[in-house]
This record gives structure tokens, sequence and C-alpha cells, in this order.
């Protein structure tokens, strides 16, 4: 595949993730993304904290390795995917997380190998109804954050992840023995990051990151607690 600039959807980390747009209208987005093995930010990140886990309760999201080996944790099982595991799905309310598995590295001391600079994948997901889903404003707004985040030596706060979790149709998961513990997460990140989120100025979309305001705008309009943010002016 080969893309022009207008296919870049985001660029993270100085360089280190960038993902390209791909056309599959029967998908709610569907993206190819490749993180440079050998770039520090990316070591950094990998040698890090994973990914939190959590889930989607209205969408499919699938998975295709092309290039490389990305590391999947489904629940309480841990795949490495290469391009030999075709299409991976992960099911809606299935707690996951993912992330790069850096080539030629020892526990605890990443070191990627000179044959594999590269971990290359596609990610899409299937079109859902619901107007706060995976889609092209959330994942902008999401990487946005974290790149200001991490590039700038901050620290990450927990309702504002919540706020953009929410507006993306994704929470955070809770502790398996806590009981109904998938609901009680989808309602906790409504109630704190919608809800209380919005009262307290935390908001998901930014003008700063986010390609369509107009869009963006809308999402944010549905909500009482976050339509004070949408402004459908056009986008300076």
């Amino acid at each position: 595949m080969s893309y022009t600039d207008s296919d870049l959807l985001l660029t993270a980390f100085d360089g280190a993730i960038k993902v390209f747009k791909v056309d599959e209208p029967g998908r709610s987005f569907y993206y190819d993304v490749t993180f440079f093995l050998d770039h520090p930010h990316l070591i950094k990140l990998a040698s890090a904290e994973k990914p939190p886990m959590h889930f989607h309760p209205y969408q499919e999201e699938y998975i295709k390795v092309i290039e490389g080996t990305l590391g999947v944790e489904v629940e309480k099982s841990e795949y490495k995917l290469t391009p030999q595991d075709g299409e991976f799905l992960i099911k809606p309310w299935v707690n996951h997380r993912l992330y790069p598995i850096l080539a030629g590295s020892a526990a605890g001391s990443p070191s990627p190998s000179a044959a594999v600079r590269t971990i290359r994948f596609l990610l899409s997901a299937e079109k859902s109804p619901e107007v706060f889903q995976l889609d092209d404003t959330f994942f902008q707004n999401w990487y946005g954050y974290q790149d200001e985040v991490v590039m700038g030596g901050g620290k990450f706060d927990l309702i504002q992840v919540m706020n953009m979790f929410d507006a993306g149709g994704s929470y955070l998961t809770l502790p398996t023995w806590v009981p109904f513990s998938r609901r009680l997460a989808q309602v906790t990140g409504i109630v704190i990051g919608r809800w209380l989120g919005g009262l307290l100025g935390y908001q998901p979309f930014h003008r700063k990151w986010t390609t369509d305001w107009q869009l963006a705008s809308k999402k944010m309009a549905t909500s009482t607690f976050l339509r004070h943010f949408a402004n459908r002016a056009k986008n300076f």
C-alpha cells in the first residue's frame, strides 16, 4: 500500500507512531499503523507500563499484522500476533489492550533488532449507530493528548482519560472480582468522564487535534454535559 500526505491521520511521539487512513466504507475506521521500533520515544514507551486494559461495548475491533510482532492482551491471555495469524477479532465487551513488542529484546531490557525495525498492522472496527464510538475524531484526540503528556513530561489525568475514552465508546477495565464489572465500568466512565468531567471543564475533543471540528462539535452537542464545548463555527 502507498499513501499520500492527505491519507495521514496522525503522527505521535515525534514520529514514533504514524497512522494512515485506508478507504474502507464498510467499517467505522480502517488504519494502517506503523510503530518505529528504533525510535527512542517508542523504545521508552514500550519499556514502560503497558496501556490500560479497556473494552468497547458496541463495536467489534479487528487487527491484522503486516510486519513484525504485535502484543495483544485479551482478558487474561496474551498473544504475539504476526502476519501469519491473519485478522484477529476482539468482540464487544471484551477487555483488551495492544502494545509493541521490541524485536530481539530480553525481559526488562529492550533492544530492537536491526532486521525488524517496524511493527505495521491494520486496525479497524465495525460501524456503530452510537454517537460516541471509535473513529477518526476519537483517535486524533486520544493520541494528541498522549503526545502532549508524554512529550511534555507531564502526567495523565484520570478524569481526562475517562472523558476521552467515553467519547470513543471505550471504558477502563475494573477488576474481575467486582460484580457486574463491565457494566459498572461503563456507568463509571459516563458518570465521571462525561457528566462530572464535563462539569469540571474536561472536554473530549479539541480543535488543535481535530480535523473535522464540525463533527466533533455535533457529537459533543448531544450531551447536556459537553454541549458547552461545541462550537460549530468554522475551524480556524
